[in-house]
């Protein structure tokens, strides 16, 4: 019968210090994400495709095949500035006036990914419509200087001036001679990029400054079809913004008829995490940003392929038909439908039908609720027991100043010009900015960061054991700081929020594991860490970065693609991780008191021992030098 009373004893009490967290209020506060679950579930449209053309496709695979071929033995280094690279700009205006239409070359000055400036050329060509009002079909025709780059772009290319041969004029509208005879009811654009292989500086530039860019009905680009491997489209954007859905089942219906095979797209979750962190190495995404409705055909994966090897006898001819028929078939659609395809929206698409972005930010807002209820209930129970924040506050703000100090750091030597320059565009993996680390600097930011280091750990070493509400007062301040970061990321991206839950929904459980082994809060630890771990895993796997993900996503930042609010969102997040980690391995210690401080700050005290070490290796020297000449005396 004492056995009973003695295991009660020993049952950690629901509300103690050791169980903080309210485990009842937790569970319930998740029977809300049900109503976002069943509105999204009853939110799910379906996106009817554009009528198909009532007229079969001319597209001529044979002529576009040999107009691969010319290009790239022609012209195999068709980098950005160089002469090949200004020598196929012609080529590519020659061949599209050949085909009786009026050509222009717009020519500016570009920063590729490494900071060289060069002169870059869009070349650009108009077929008048009833509307004024554009369809824009384009392909960069540059590559890496790797190879002759047949698949990656000359066959985008060729595509190209083959599909403006089919909307030749050399007279206005009223005479246009189409593959019907007919005017077509709008604008079509023909663009021929620069730069493309290098972060999509021609189209940005189109984009930005076009004068078309508020009358563009939809944007085709056409970029490494004529692969064997089978077809794709890639609809993401360098915002929180997906393609239309009407243009993405237009495009799939298009290339499904051509290539009698559904084109492959990226899994629900694969959008859930180009939404989160906005990203494409593919030129639909400047459109996107914008608001303009545009996809990419291509059949190559979610990263443009490699150039090495990329050869005009692997070009596949039927598959470049098929492409290119599925791409004149999909502008007839856009141009001879009822409707353009609408604006940009966020989506995600799950078959043959699509969830609003709208539903989808609903449910993980919804997700961040019983994180938030349990995060304040702990801080109110904090209060109603006269717990003392301030240090674990100043605790807190300790860490988070070592991780400004490093940013800090970073952009010093950003100013300074050691980091790799370039636009703030997304620069391709394989080029030498993306995949060559910096020694040097990265050396410097390390020194930089240790020194810091020392001096922040002065405050931050455990001179005694922490008090149990000590403890307690520091998981409640890091996980109150979660809290904020969480409501910061809605506010700038919703969607961020799938990076960011594990952390939250695992780390609220570390007070209530507190006393447990450490194996098991190193766990929990880690658990929160699966978010990141998508990120880098997304960069690493599915755009092929490799080992080099972490450095990539580093450059991200540096080039200024991240946005400053997400930088420092992200700083917040890592100091609160540093104090949690601190508590789940033992390491933690609240901000010391005055009457426990050293008697000189963390900088004086850091200078002061580096002094005092100097003087005793000095004092060391001397004695062994006295040594000697003694022993030799004698």
């Amino acid at each position: 019968m004492a056995t009973a009373p003695a295991r009660s004893q020993r049952r950690r009490r629901p509300g103690s210090f050791a169980r903080p967290i309210n485990a009842r209020t937790y569970r319930g506060t998740w029977l809300l994400v049900g109503i976002p679950l069943l509105i999204a579930a009853f939110s799910l449209r379906t996106a009817q495709p554009l009528p198909a053309p009532t007229l079969p496709p001319t597209f001529e695979s044979g002529f576009a095949f040999d107009l691969a071929r010319d290009l790239a033995g022609l012209y195999p280094d068709r980098r950005p500035g160089s002469k090949e690279g200004r020598d196929a700009a012609r080529w590519v205006a020659d061949q599209l006036r050949a085909q009786g239409l009026q050509t222009s070359s717009v020519r500016f000055r570009g920063v590729l990914p490494g900071g060289a400036a060069v002169q870059l050329v869009n070349v650009e060509a108009e077929v008048p419509g009833r509307s004024s009002d554009a369809i824009v079909v384009m392909a960069h025709r540059d590559d890496a200087g790797n190879g002759p780059g047949a698949n990656d772009n000359a066959s985008g290319t060729a595509a190209l001036i083959e599909l403006a041969h089919t909307y030749a004029t050399s007279n206005p509208c009223s005479a246009v001679r189409t593959v019907g005879g007919l005017c077509p009811a709008h604008r079509i654009v023909f663009l021929s990029t620069d730069a493309g292989a290098y972060g999509g500086v021609g189209a940005e530039r189109f984009a930005r400054t076009s004068p078309f860019r508020t009358q563009i009905a939809a944007v085709v680009n056409l970029d490494s079809i004529g692969s064997d491997r089978p077809p794709r489209i890639v609809a993401a954007g360098l915002g929180p913004r997906s393609a239309a859905p009407a243009l993405q089942r237009t495009a799939v219906a298009r290339i499904t008829e051509a290539a009698r095979a559904e084109p492959l797209r990226s899994t629900p979750l694969e959008q859930l995490l180009d939404l989160g962190f906005p990203f494409t190495l593919y030129e639909q995404g400047f459109f996107i940003r914008l608001g303009i409705p545009a996809v990419t055909l291509t059949t190559s994966g979610v990263r443009p392929p490699d150039q090495v090897g990329d050869t005009a006898d692997r070009l596949n001819e039927q598959r470049l038909g098929e492409m290119g028929r599925a791409a004149q078939e999909l502008i007839a659609s856009i141009d001879q439908g009822l409707g353009v395809p609408g604006a940009t929206a966020s989506s995600i698409f799950l078959g043959s039908r699509f969830l609003p972005g709208w539903a989808v930010e609903l449910v993980l807002i919804a997700c961040l609720l019983p994180f938030l209820v349990a995060a304040v209930d702990l801080f109110a129970r904090c209060r109603r027991r006269g717990i003392v924040l301030a240090p674990a506050w100043r605790s807190y703000r300790s860490r988070l100043g070592f991780w400004l100090w490093v940013a800090a750091s970073g952009a010093v030597l950003w100013i300074a010009g050691l980091w790799p320059q370039g636009p703030s565009l997304p620069p391709p993996p394989a080029t030498a900015a993306a995949g060559d680390w910096p020694v040097v600097p990265l050396i410097v930011l390390s020194l930089l960061a240790c020194a810091g280091w020392l001096v922040v750990r002065e405050r931050l070493l455990p001179r005694r054991p922490p008090k149990t509400v000590e403890t307690v007062a520091g998981h409640t301040v890091a996980l109150l700081t979660l809290a904020v970061v969480g409501l910061a990321v809605v506010a700038l991206n919703p969607f961020a929020l799938v990076y960011l839950l594990p952390s939250l929904h695992a780390w609220l459980w570390l007070p209530q594991v507190s006393e447990r082994p450490v194996a098991l809060r190193i766990a929990v630890l880690a658990a929160g860490l699966l978010g990141p771990v998508l990120l880098v895993g997304s960069f690493a796997f599915r755009f092929g970065v490799g080992l080099d993900a972490p450095w990539y996503l580093a450059l991200l930042v540096l080039i200024g693609y991240v946005p400053v609010p997400v930088l420092l969102v992200t700083l917040a997040w890592l100091a609160a991780g540093g104090q949690l980690a601190a508590l789940a391995v033992g390491r933690y210690a609240p901000y010391p008191a005055r009457h426990e401080r050293p008697p000189r700050g963390p900088l004086r005290e850091v200078v002061r021992r580096a002094v005092l070490a100097n003087r005793a290796r000095r004092r060391r020297t001397l004695n062994a030098g006295e040594e000697v000449r003694t022993a030799d005396e004698r």
